[in-house]
């Protein structure tokens, strides 16, 4: 028994060395503005949703971000809503900073993604509301990354 304890520590060991955080490049979590309020019969109307996305660059030079797109997947409705659930919107133009992070350090990296929202004249109807899960793709020097928001962006329609 003594003979196995040796072997077993040792892998118990190496088992623990190998899960610590990996000396690479990783986006480790991700949020957006949880609303935003369309306002009385707007058509269309553009406004910017913010989010926000951790990075940790665990390399020895520094990762240089290259692009950002979203994607907008409707996840919920509520009463009169243009889309079903399941429609998807691809944004362009997204917008983001810092373009770099630095070898051994995590960075913010401030996404801004142009959206739009349509809305009936207040009091017209009943209000309304999608819940879209955000999803984005982070095309940098080490690699290409996709990860989801962790919260949804509801739009509430008047």
């Amino acid at each position: 028994m003594r003979h196995l304890i040796g072997p077993m520590a040792a892998v118990i060991c190496l088992a623990a060395a190998c899960s610590s955080a990996s000396p690479g490049f990783a986006l480790t979590g991700a949020s957006v503005d949880p609303t935003y309020f369309c306002p009385g019969g707007a058509k269309d109307a553009p406004y910017d949703l913010h989010a926000t996305i951790s990075a940790h660059n665990g390399t020895g030079s520094a990762v240089t971000i290259r692009s950002v797109t979203a994607e907008m997947t409707l996840a919920a409705v509520k009463g009169d809503w243009l889309e079903k659930a399941g429609s998807r919107y691809e944004a362009s133009s997204v917008t983001f900073t810092p373009a770099t992070v630095a070898p051994g350090s995590t960075a913010a990296l401030k996404v801004t993604i142009p959206s739009a929202c349509t809305s009936d004249k207040y009091g017209g109807t009943t209000s309304s509301y999608g819940d879209y899960q955000v999803t984005m793709h982070v095309t940098t020097s080490a690699g290409v990354f996709t990860i989801a928001a962790a919260n949804q962006h509801e739009i509430i329609a008047a």
